[in-house]
C-alpha cells in the first residue's frame, strides 16, 4: 500500500479543515494509506467531545491522524517552532512508513515538505491556495520591503523551483505565474483544482414552499465576512441602488463575529432596518438559506494576491441555484459568472456600473432555467468529485502508476 503524508497548517477541528481537508482525504484513502499532520488550536483541541468524535471519524476513513499543536505568538518564533515540530514528525513518519510523496497545503507547511524532499527524495506537492506572501501585504499585515515578506517570496520561488506539481486554485495564478522570470526554464507542472463546495448540502431545493419564489421579496443574499478582504460599503450602495428599482427587495445577511460593525455599517448607510436579516447559522442553515434566496452578492478588494482566490462561497450559491453579482480581477471569479451566464461582474464600483449591472442580474434571475444552470457550472466548476480525481491523478502520475 503506497503511503502519502498531507500536511495542513489548518486545524481539522476547524470547519475550513473538515470541508477543505477532510473531504477530500477521506475519498482518496481509498486504496493508499494517508497520513495526516494538522496544526490544532488549543481551544479547538480542548473541547474533548468533539476531538473524540473527529478522531473516530478519521480513523473510520482510513486516515492516520497525527495532529501538533498550533502555537501563535511570538508571530515568527511560534511559526518556526511550528515547522520544527512538523519537521521532526515527519521526518520519524518517513522512515517508519515509507512515505513516498508529501503533499503540503499552502507555504508553512511547504516548508517542511521542501525539508523532507531534500533529505529523503520524497516527490513533493505544493498545493499553493494562493500568493500567501502577497495576500499579507494586500490585508496590510505586513509591507512589501519587510524581511518577512522577502523570505517569503525567496520560500514562494524554491517551491515552485522544486515541486514536482503545483497546485492553484486559479487559471488566472497560473498564467501569472508562468511570466514569473526564474520560471521561464524550469517550468513546473500546474494543475488548477478550484475550492470545491458540497454539493450534496448545497443544492436545489425542491421541496414546495409555503410562500413561492414570485410572491415573495427579491432577496439579495450576503454570506461570511464583512471585513479585511471585502468591500462591504460597496456592498451596501449596491443594494440602495436595488432598492430603488425593487422597493421591497430584502438583504439576509449570514455572518459570525461581525454583527455589531455591520450594524454600524447599515446605519451610516442610512438603511432600512426592517429590509435587513442578519443573523448566524450553522453549514447547513446557510446552505437552507440560499436556497431562499434570489442573488447572491460578494464584492472582493481588486488586489494583486486576489487573482490566486477562489472564494468558496461562488461554488455554494451556484449549487443552490442563485445567481450573483461579484467583481472581476479575482481570480476566475468573472470567467465564470459572465463566461457562464449564472451572474454579473463589476467593472468598477460607480454608481452607473452598479445599476448597469443590477438591472443585468435582475434580467437573469428572472430566466427559467437560470437555477438548472447555476447547479451546472457548479458541478463543473466547483464539485467535490471533480477535484478528488484530479488530485487522484497527481498521485498516481507521481508514482508512475497506471492512470486508466
Amino acid at each position: 500500500m503506497t503511503h502519502i503524508l498531507y500536511i495542513s497548517y489548518d486545524g481539522m477541528l476547524e470547519p475550513l479543515g473538515q470541508s477543505q481537508v477532510l473531504a477530500y482525504l477521506k475519498r482518496l484513502a481509498d486504496g493508499r494509506r494517508i497520513h495526516l499532520i494538522s496544526f490544532e488550536k488549543a481551544e479547538d483541541w480542548a473541547n474533548v467531545v468533539a476531538r473524540e468524535r473527529l478522531a473516530s471519524d478519521i480513523t473510520a476513513s482510513g486516515i492516520v491522524w497525527h495532529p501538533l499543536r498550533y502555537h501563535k505568538r511570538p508571530t515568527a518564533l511560534a511559526t518556526a517552532w511550528d515547522i520544527a515540530c512538523g519537521i521532526a514528525l515527519g521526518m520519524w513518519l518517513v522512515v517508519r512508513h515509507r512515505l513516498r510523496i508529501v503533499h503540503a497545503r499552502s507555504y508553512v507547511p511547504s516548508v517542511i515538505a521542501l525539508f523532507l524532499k531534500n533529505v529523503f527524495r520524497l516527490k513533493f506537492v505544493f498545493d499553493m491556495r494562493g500568493f500567501w506572501a502577497d495576500e499579507r501585504v494586500d490585508c496590510g499585515l505586513w509591507s512589501q520591503g519587510s524581511s518577512l515578506y522577502r523570505a517569503a517570496k525567496w520560500l514562494e520561488r524554491h517551491f515552485l523551483l522544486t515541486a514536482d506539481q503545483v497546485v492553484s486554485l486559479t487559471q488566472a495564478a497560473v498564467d501569472e505565474m508562468r511570466k514569473f522570470p526564474y520560471l521561464q526554464d524550469h517550468m513546473p507542472r500546474f494543475e488548477v483544482i478550484t475550492t470545491c463546495a458540497d454539493l450534496e448540502l448545497f443544492k436545489l431545493d425542491t421541496t414546495e414552499h409555503e410562500q413561492p419564489a414570485h410572491d415573495r421579496p427579491f432577496t439579495r443574499g450576503y454570506v461570511g465576512s464583512a471585513g479585511v478582504s471585502y468591500l462591504f460599503d460597496e456592498t451596501l450602495q449596491c443594494f440602495k441602488i436595488l432598492r430603488k428599482v425593487v422597493p421591497d427587495a430584502q438583504l439576509h445577511i449570514l455572518n459570525r463575529g461581525e454583527h455589531a460593525y455591520i450594524r454600524e455599517r447599515l446605519n451610516y448607510h442610512q438603511i432600512d432596518p426592517t429590509a435587513v436579516r442578519l443573523e448566524m447559522t450553522s453549514h447547513t442553515g446557510v446552505a437552507n438559506a440560499m436556497c431562499h434566496m434570489d442573488a447572491g452578492i460578494f464584492f472582493i478588494k481588486q488586489a494583486y494576491s486576489k487573482m490566486a482566490s477562489a472564494p468558496t462561497k461562488l461554488g455554494e450559491f451556484l449549487g443552490c441555484g442563485v445567481p450573483c453579482l461579484g467583481n472581476t480581477r479575482v481570480g476566475d471569479m468573472a470567467t465564470i459568472l459572465e463566461g457562464e451566464r449564472v451572474g454579473v461582474a463589476l467593472e468598477d464600483f460607480s454608481e452607473a456600473s452598479m445599476q448597469n449591472a443590477i438591472s443585468r442580474l435582475l434580467q437573469l434571475s428572472r430566466e427559467p432555467d437560470i437555477d438548472k444552470r447555476c447547479r451546472q457550472v457548479a458541478q463543473d466548476y466547483f464539485s467535490l468529485e471533480t477535484g478528488v480525481k484530479r488530485y487522484n491523478r497527481i498521485y498516481l502520475d507521481l508514482l508512475g502508476e497506471d492512470t486508466a
